[in-house]
């Protein structure tokens, strides 16, 4: 019988692409970055929800990271990915990540709230958004509907006290939890 420790444990090294073209290839978690990666299980459940939209998506990853919800999205068929990131070692990192790959994300530095307060390029079908949990989400949100297709989805990952917060116009059409967090699929009413 093994003992758990309650002692906090450090990011892992890396995280791995679940499915797909890249299939288990590793993405780097840059030290001192304060970066949360979100779990292999939730990801992995996050896709199976989206297995229908994904391929052939055009999808946003918000406060990217390591871009692991972006790389998977791209490793399972997205037809374009863009990465926003405000600290500069985690864009440099997602641009190494895309040349190891061979893939071609377009990689913004930028903070993601001054971003979407500008006007949409275009619309994406699947937005990640997943920002550091000190930020309240609500705000973000309100910027969100001129930045999504038709019947696009917002995937939101939240600690579990607040959770996910109810949005008028919008519905959570999948939502779960693992651990101390809670996460789901929003899709605004068009």
């Amino acid at each position: 019988m093994s003992r758990r420790s309650n002692a906090r444990r450090a990011p892992p090294g890396s995280v791995r692409i679940i499915a797909g073209e890249w299939r288990g290839r590793r993405l780097a978690v840059t030290p001192n970055t304060g970066v949360r990666p979100t779990p292999d299980r939730v990801r992995e459940t996050v896709f199976n929800w989206l297995q229908t939209d994904i391929a052939g998506a055009r999808v946003l990853d918000l406060y990217a990271g390591t871009g692991a919800l972006g790389f998977e999205s791209l490793s399972r068929g997205a037809a374009e990915a863009w990465f926003v990131e405000q600290d500069a070692a985690l864009v440099a990192a997602l641009g190494l990540q895309a040349e190891t790959f061979g893939a071609r994300p377009r990689i913004l530095r930028q903070d993601a709230a001054s971003l979407l307060r500008g006007s949409a390029p275009q619309r994406f079908d699947v937005v990640f958004l997943d920002p550091p949990y000190t930020l309240a989400v609500e705000p973000l949100l309100e910027l969100l509907p001129p930045w999504l297709a038709e019947r696009g989805v917002v995937y939101v990952e939240r600690p579990l006290v607040p959770g996910l917060p109810e949005r008028p116009g919008a519905e959570w059409v999948k939502r779960s939890h693992a651990g101390s967090i809670e996460y789901g699929l929003l899709r605004f009413a068009v």
